[in-house]
Formats: structure tokens, sequence, C-alpha cells
């Protein structure tokens, strides 16, 4: 009989400065953890915009098994390989045409793994709403697995503590995802779901938001808007959060993280 599964997640990967921080503090981590499984966003992680596949290959060699996105996938010109895989994903709640998959059942060492990907509406794109997407993908993945995880890739901490108690007792783990800054309110909620507002982010420690402090600032005083860069240069870091589900799909333990080199 199962009696947990353990899950690394770990914040949107920017650049290479977060992948740099991946490859250096993944096995750590992992060693540490044992995890069953390795879920990851990678919307910024080909020079801070979007996804490329020879990029997401680099990942999962360092032992990543699902990679998540949101608003920035669309960057680059990814859509033949979002086509063929389904260890990439894309918001569910984008268009029913719209290229690759919003979700997957990934299987594993006999363990079936669900997991959503959704973007957020409030201060971002008018998408179909994510909590009605959400509700129904997570009740045909029931089916299949009590063990599901949905990355809630949204701007407003409202629209997500909204999705986490709508979804409570329906998914293992709602893990928000986008404004790389990780929040302290991870918590178990009160039907079994763990949650958290935003898990952070990996990249470069001196720099706003993972891009060139200098860049950014220089947009804001100036009112311009502008291409900003990767921060390529310091110390890097790594944010993320450890969960263990029961066999009912439940969270019974988590702990987030952030490790600095």
């Amino acid at each position: 009989m199962l009696n947990k599964v353990k899950l690394i997640f770990l914040g949107d990967i920017v650049g290479s400065s977060g992948r740099k921080a991946v490859k250096i503090f993944l096995p750590e981590l992992t060693k540490k953890f044992n995890p069953d499984f390795v879920i990851a966003n990678a919307e910024n992680a080909a020079g801070g915009y979007g996804l490329t596949e020879k990029v997401a290959e680099e990942l999962f060699s360092y032992g990543i098994d699902i990679l998540t996105s949101g608003n920035h996938i669309w960057k680059r010109q990814f859509f033949p390989y979002l086509q063929k895989t389904e260890k990439v994903l894309r918001p569910a709640n984008y268009g029913k045409n719209a290229p690759g998959k919003g979700w997957t059942i990934y299987s594993k060492n006999n363990i079936k793994l669900g997991v959503i990907n959704l973007e957020g509406r409030i201060f971002m794109r008018p998408l179909e709403n994510p909590f009605v997407v959400g509700k129904n993908l997570a009740e045909e993945l029931r089916k299949e697995t009590p063990f599901i995880v949905i990355d809630f890739h949204a701007e407003a901490t409202s629209e997500k503590l909204g999705l986490g108690y709508f979804l409570d007792g329906l998914v293992s783990a709602i893990i928000g995802t986008h404004t790389h800054v990780q929040t302290s309110d991870e918590k178990i909620l009160s039907k079994g779901t763990g949650y958290i507002t935003d898990v952070g982010m990996c990249g470069a420690v001196d720099s706003i938001i993972g891009m060139k402090i200098e860049q950014t600032l220089e947009m804001y005083l100036n009112m311009v808007p502008r291409k900003l860069e990767v921060e390529k240069s310091g110390k890097v870091k790594v944010e993320g959060i450890y969960l263990e589900f029961n066999e009912k799909g439940e969270t019974t333990y988590m702990e987030k993280f952030r490790l600095i080199d």
C-alpha cells in the first residue's frame, strides 16, 4: 500500500541564471527529500521570456519531470514542441484550439500524478474562467488518480486564494506562480489541499524578479517600455516547496525552501 507521495515544485525559472541554480541545487534537494516527482514553472527559462525545446530538454536532464508555464509561453516559436510533448504544459484555460495541453497525467514508479496548469484573469488576459476549467479538469483527473497538483499562474493574491478554497478537497495542492516573490502563507486547507500564494523563483539574487536592475529602473523612471535582460552575474537562488500527500491525495506536510549560492 502506498504510504505517501512526495513532490518538489520549483518556482519560475528565469533565464540562464535560473537554470544554473536548478543544476546546482536540485541534486541537493533530491538527496534531502527523495521526491517521487519534480515540477517547475519554466515560462521564463529561455532568456527570461518563453521556452525552447533545447532549454526544456536541458531542464529535464537535471531531473525535472514536468514543466508548467503561463502567459510568457507564447513568446517564442515553441508551438511544434508543445504539440508533441505532454511534459510541457500551457495554461488549460486558453482556447480549445491553442497549441499544446493544459493538463497531463504523468506516470512514474507506478504512481500517477495529475498536473493542471491554469492562468489567472485579474490584471491578465480575459481567458476562460480558471475556476470552472480547473474544477472540471480536476473532477475528470480524479477518476484516474487522487494525486492532483495545480500550478495557478496568476497576479492577484485574492484570485489565487479564491481558487484554493474553491477546490479545497478536490486537488492535492494549489501552487501559485507568476510574481517571482515567495510568500509565507503556505498552509493545508481544511479539506486537505496544500496551498501557497506564490512559490517564488529560480534565478539571480541581486535582480528585479530575475532581470537586470539598471534596465528595470530605467524603464520605471522614463516610463518607456523596453525588453529587459536576464541578470547573469552574482549569486543565484532556488525557491520552491516540498509536499507530501497521503493515499487519499491530501497534503499532510509542506515545507518551502530557499537555497542561495
